[in-house]
């Protein structure tokens, strides 16, 4: 089996996973991680261990030395400075932009420096006049990316009503919008803002949880079904999906019971009707 660790590259950031290889990595162990831009210093959430993992994952590549935790150090300098730029000039300009998060990369193949400038807009912005701006005060190559409420959820990081991190930054953002029958299925109030996350979108976990509802379904007894317990029989009267349990009625007392210990009374076939 193989084995696996995982990293972030920011605090209660989202989750990369790598191949440890040989190496021995612990809890905030700082080491290198490769991306499309080179490698970078993430931090290890957990250590290597084994897991079940269909397809490659990319290696990693060793613990980060002095001189990568320099360049990290003045790579995360340099991107508090773009940001306040950026904020800066986009004030002036009047435009209805929120810069969200800053990729900086100080060197590739292609060219020397280019700054990733992501943020959120409430519909299409001219930003040309910015760009060229930015451009000339920060001399290096500019990206400006819009991005939408999960996107930014993903950069900023939050925790949900869950009191965990949000999907977002720990799994990655989903594509919108999500289907408002996730949410009836889970029968959650018919008001948006009840099952709404952090970024103002249907909640991730909607999604996420949607195959253990459809599998309880199908195994479990519906409400208003008949059925034999442990402790007698009775009426199905309401479902715990997260406790993969049933309520039963069993005369004037209420049990909870597992879904698999609450079998369905046999419903008798109805007599063949007589002809003649």
């Amino acid at each position: 089996m193989p084995r696996v660790m995982a990293v972030a590259f920011e605090p209660l950031g989202r989750l990369y996973y790598l191949d440890p290889g040989d190496g021995d990595y612990a809890h905030g162990d700082l080491v290198l991680a490769p991306t499309g831009d080179g490698s970078e210093v993430a931090r290890c959430v957990w250590g290597p261990t084994e897991a079940e993992w269909a397809g490659d994952l990319p290696r990693c590549l060793g613990p980060a030395e002095t001189p990568d935790l320099q360049r990290d150090a003045a790579n995360r300098r340099r991107r508090a400075e773009i940001a306040a730029v950026a904020r800066r000039l986009i004030a002036r300009h009047e435009l209805p932009m929120r810069v969200v998060g800053v990729d900086f990369v100080d060197q590739s193949d292609e060219f020397d420096r280019q700054a990733v400038i992501y943020f959120e807009a409430p519909g299409r912005v001219d930003f040309r006049t910015l760009l060229t701006d930015l451009a000339r005060a920060l001399q290096a190559r500019i990206d400006l990316r819009q991005i939408g409420p999960r996107a930014a959820a993903a950069i900023l990081g939050a925790l949900g009503s869950c009191g965990r991190e949000v999907c977002c930054a720990t799994i990655g953002p989903l594509r919108d919008p999500l289907p408002l029958g996730l949410a009836r299925e889970q029968r959650l109030p018919n008001n948006p803002s009840q099952f709404q996350g952090t970024c103002g979108r249907s909640m991730c976990c909607l999604a996420y949880e949607s195959e253990l509802y459809t599998d309880f379904r199908q195994r479990a007894p519906r409400v208003g079904t008949q059925v034999v317990t442990g402790k007698g029989e009775g009426v199905v009267v309401a479902h715990s999906v997260p406790l993969d349990s049933v309520v039963v009625q069993l005369g004037e007392e209420r049990v909870t019971c597992p879904a698999s210990e609450a079998c369905p009374l046999a419903t008798p076939r109805p007599a063949p009707a007589r002809h003649g």
